[in-house]
């Protein structure tokens, strides 16, 4: 299958280019925000040739798609139309989920563009920092500078980059955005800091600050001119708006971020930067090897993207970040879990994918290390974990730091030079080979090679002289209990909840939901239901008592957020809808949505065994009962 092919066919299961609020893409992923989740064909995502897996963290929709991404984000491009009703869409979705979520969607909206531009200008820095340190080059030659204006010119401008992500991102002008970071690295304003003037603007006394490099004062500055712009748009008339509305964003914002907003934005870059400095000057081993320790788990939930910003701000203020460079041990211990999955399992599958993933985590793509083999495996991650915080640990004795930004790999090692280096190499080794040695010992549960289809075994069996019809030989189940939603499948016992988890109301499976409409999972009658609108029991066709409690604790909201379909003693057929509810609401209120599915009269069974899948479709086999 071709990008192109593959493209239409991901935008096609994410519920088609009406269905995309926004599109950014990062190393690995498709970072989607959709207007509705519920119209995502999950499974039908993860069954297609070069979708690794798909997540959801920080208000995104995200398809591991791996190193192609770049070219087919290229060509879902051609497909995605983005008009004005599409950006009126965006700022609906924009506005809704939890606070935490959107943070992490707007910091990896704006960041991600900047990661290819970010890498490689690190490395010619890191580069240059060897050549100058062991005398290859001189710094004052001609050729020295003009590589030196290749790997600073990023970190000088900065601003005026993140100008550009952050107005698309707050959906203003991008060119009046450039303009005003341009004033902040203007060579006038520049020398004011650097000659320590006294600076006024029209009798307001002006705090001049370095704002070369820096982060936080520009998002800040294009978030607040978003909001003026939104504001004033509408009051001028269409035929002058082109020039007076960036006219008078430029007349008031420039000296309301100098006056202000700049210096709030510096004072506060600083303030983060000492926090971390004094976290990591207390205990560094500690620091580094949590912090290590806990790498691939922000990554696996979108959180990392929470630290990027945090990471620029360490190196713009502190001249490196110690925080980034915790992050390599624990990119190289997941390379060395995939290398003993490799060495270890007789399953040809399995070590055809480990292979690809080994290559690939060893130059920092993780992911298809992680969700195809690790995460899935278990124990080979919990090896990669422990041995993070042990390589993690000897990085932070060594006082390593990362002079740029760029993802951990054997290509980036170079933006680690300096003090510490060796003392990163170190930890890096380490962690890689203590995690394949754990590994391997440790063992995992070796996936069984797929064996013939039913139907050929029964195929095999007749020719062989058994004439039982095709079909015979399947095994009969008494019933099978659809699933009520779409969703991830988690164990009974791990739902945090000690009445559902012990197993006293029933046995089955939990579902944590993607959408909010749950529908029957099976042929039968609804014997009651709650006012609230949380639950229900039906009672199926076969005798199979079903409970379907939709959150945890979620009578105490009194029926918010729920609407009942059905009634006491209605009739319901599988697929019918149950009730709706508004799954982003519930969260934002601080209740757990996973949906326990329970037959509550497992006595009537012999055994009750639930599919074995990661997740599951609304419809598809969920528990089988014989």
């Amino acid at each position: 299958m071709n990008n192109q092919e593959l493209a239409e066919k991901i935008l096609n299961k994410v519920g088609g280019d009406s269905n995309v609020a926004e599109l950014v893409h990062c190393a690995t992923r498709l970072r989607f925000t959709l207007n509705d989740k519920s119209n995502v064909d999950i499974n039908g995502l993860e069954q297609l040739d070069g979708v690794i897996t798909t997540v959801q963290s920080g208000g995104q929709f995200q398809v591991v798609v791996g190193n192609k991404v770049a070219e087919i984000y290229r060509e879902l491009e051609k497909f995605i139309a983005q008009d004005d009703s599409t950006q009126a869409q965006n700022k609906s979705t924009d506005a809704k989920g939890p606070l935490i979520g959107r943070l992490i969607d707007i910091i990896s909206s704006i960041f991600t563009p900047l990661l290819g531009a970010m890498a490689a200008s690190g490395i010619i820095k890191g580069l240059l920092a060897i050549a100058f340190a062991n005398g290859w080059l001189d710094k004052k030659e001609s050729s020295a500078v003009i590589l030196q204006s290749a790997s600073d010119s990023l970190f000088y401008f900065l601003p005026m980059l993140l100008a550009i992500t952050a107005a698309r991102k707050f959906k203003t002008d991008v060119f009046v955005s450039v303009t005003l970071a341009g004033a902040l690295v203007y060579p006038d304003i520049v020398a004011f800091f650097s000659h320590h003037s006294e600076v006024s603007f029209f009798g307001l006394p002006v705090m001049m600050m370095k704002y070369t490099g820096t982060v936080l004062p520009i998002i800040l500055a294009v978030y607040v001119m978003s909001l003026l712009d939104r504001l004033i748009k509408n009051y001028i008339h269409e035929t002058v708006r082109n020039v007076i509305l960036p006219f008078i964003l430029l007349l008031i914002m420039v000296p309301l971020t100098l006056l202000t907003i700049g210096p709030v934005g510096v004072f506060a870059s600083e303030a983060v930067a000492s926090v971390f400095v004094k976290i990591f000057s207390f205990n560094p081993i500690i620091a580094s090897a949590l912090f290590a320790a806990g790498w691939q788990v922000f990554v696996i939930f979108g959180m990392h993207w929470a630290f990027t910003p945090v990471i620029i701000n360490e190196i713009s203020v502190l001249g490196k970040s110690t925080l980034k460079a915790a992050t390599v041990p624990a990119v190289f211990a997941q390379a060395g879990a995939v290398l003993a999955v490799l060495l270890k399992t007789k399953n040809k599958k399995l070590k055809t994918l480990a292979s690809g993933a080994f290559v690939s985590s060893i130059f920092g793509i993780t992911e298809p290390a992680v969700y195809g083999i690790t995460l899935k495996l278990k124990k080979p991650f919990i090896c990669a974990v422990l041995a993070s915080a042990v390589g993690g640990g000897i990085v932070g004795y060594s006082g390593s730091g990362a002079i740029s930004l760029g993802i951990p790999s054997l290509v980036t090692l170079p933006i680690f030079y300096g003090d510490g280096f060796v003392g990163l190499l170190i930890g890096i080794s380490v962690s890689f080979v203590l995690s394949a040695v754990l590994t391997y010992l440790v063992g995992f549960e070796d996936p069984v090679e797929e064996a013939p289809t039913s139907i050929n075994k029964e195929v095999e069996l007749q020719q062989a002289g058994n004439t039982a019809p095709v079909g015979a030989m399947n095994a009969i189940t008494a019933e099978q209990i659809l699933a009520p939603v779409s969703g991830k499948v988690i164990p009974l016992e791990k739902v945090n909840d000690n009445v559902f988890s012990s197993g006293v109301v029933g046995s089955g499976v939990a579902i944590e939901p993607l959408c909010g409409q749950i529908v029957s999972p099976v042929n039968g009658t609804v014997v009651s239901t709650f006012a609230s609108g949380h639950a229900m029991h039906l009672l199926s066709d076969s005798g199979a008592e079903v409970l379907i409690h939709i959150g945890l604790d979620t009578i105490k909201l009194k029926g918010q957020f729920f609407k009942m379909r059905v009634s006491e003693g209605q009739r319901v057929t599988q697929g019918e809808l149950l009730v709706e509810c508004d799954l982003e609401e519930i969260r934002h209120a601080g209740y757990d949505t996973v949906i326990p599915v329970i037959v509550t009269n497992p006595e009537r069974y012999q055994s009750i065994k639930h599919q074995q899948t990661e997740r599951t479709e609304s419809g598809a086999v969920l528990l089988s009962l014989s």
